[in-house]
């Protein structure tokens, strides 16, 4: 398929990517078979709105027509967050997902669950919202959706963490992708109801996202050592929050310092998929440290991405090959 890319690209110049030297566990595990290069197509936020949820087939069949594709990642929000987050969308959506011709791992976004208290959005329970999604998407932990079957490793296998099945890991590439469940509105932290909640709403919803930010921080880690073990060249940690956007928030601080911390002490390279504020980005935001989350050491090698959203026109098309000197390349793909 020819297509045109609106952008290329690599880790190169101010974002140079750091290979690990001849000789080292990574450099020499590059050379086995398991090392072939892969691309995904990565998406998130959307469909938003009627429209959009019109050309969402489009989107999949475009994607379907990649021959290069082999898996598919969303970063979450498949909805609005003044549309209602109804049973019935949750499943047209999962139906569209099951359309995928390759594996599509999806980790939830705010709009989806979190904001189900607006008006809008049905004036629901947040949480009660949470176990319906995890009920439609999330029915078989460690098997993701889409035409070819892909096993996974899922939270859901951790007696500690057993309702986090949506938290998933496989190793490709010579890379360990994980999906962390992080979402917009301050990672829930946000009131529900206008700020209008009963103590006890308050109570639950406050549980809930420390559970959730536990199970996180152990996932992060359960990852790095993943990658250290097998000594694997990358990690990908894919998640719905900007997490930096506003210059730090509360509720995502003790996810960033840890990604700071194993990203700093891995010797490879790492990279944050991220939606939620809509625009394309790409930046290294812990290059020099961040003051708004009280780190002061570098971070070199963690770049991050930040996928267009609220938008069926494009997709981003990762490629990882673990025999380059760029691990990662990624360009920006308009759909025909």
């Amino acid at each position: 398929m020819n297509r045109r890319f609106l952008v290329s690209l690599p880790l190169a110049a101010a974002l140079a990517v750091s290979v690990p030297a001849a000789g080292s566990a990574a450099g020499s595990a590059a050379g086995s078979p398991a090392a072939a290069p892969l691309t995904l197509a990565v998406m998130g936020d959307a469909p938003y709105g009627a429209e959009q949820l019109a050309a969402f087939p489009a989107l999949v069949d475009d994607i379907n027509g990649d021959p290069g594709v082999r898996q598919v990642i969303h970063l979450g929000d498949i909805k609005t967050g003044s549309s209602p987050c109804t049973d019935a969308y949750f499943r047209y959506i999962a139906a569209e997902f099951e359309r995928f011709r390759d594996p599509l791992i999806y980790t939830p976004g705010d709009n989806e669950w979190t904001d189900c208290h607006r008006p809008a959005a049905g004036g629901y329970d947040p949480l009660e919202r949470l176990d319906a999604l995890r009920s439609v998407f999330f029915a078989e932990p460690g098997a993701a959706l889409g035409v070819r079957p892909m096993a996974l490793e899922s939270q859901a296998a951790d007696p500690a963490h057993a309702v986090f099945a949506e938290n998933t890991r496989w190793v490709s590439a010579q890379v360990a992708f994980a999906t962390v469940h992080a979402v917009g509105s301050d990672n829930g932290l946000a009131p529900w109801f206008g700020g209008n909640e009963t103590p006890e709403q308050t109570q639950r919803r406050e549980a809930e996202v420390r559970a959730r930010t536990d199970a996180a921080l152990t996932w992060i880690d359960d990852t790095f050592d993943t990658a250290e073990e097998r000594g694997l060249r990358g990690v990908v940690i894919s998640m719905q929050a900007d997490t930096f956007a506003g210059g730090g928030a509360v509720g995502y601080a003790e996810i960033v310092r840890r990604l700071a911390d194993r990203s700093r002490e891995f010797d490879g390279e790492v990279l944050l998929l991220q939606g939620d504020t809509h625009r394309y980005l790409v930046d290294r935001p812990l290059a020099e440290g961040h003051e708004g989350y009280g780190i002061t050491e570098p971070v070199t090698n963690l770049t991050r991405i930040v996928v267009e959203g609220e938008t069926v026109s494009e997709w981003l098309r990762l490629t990882v090959d673990p025999r380059a000197e760029q691990l990662f390349t990624w360009q920006r793909v308009p759909v025909d």
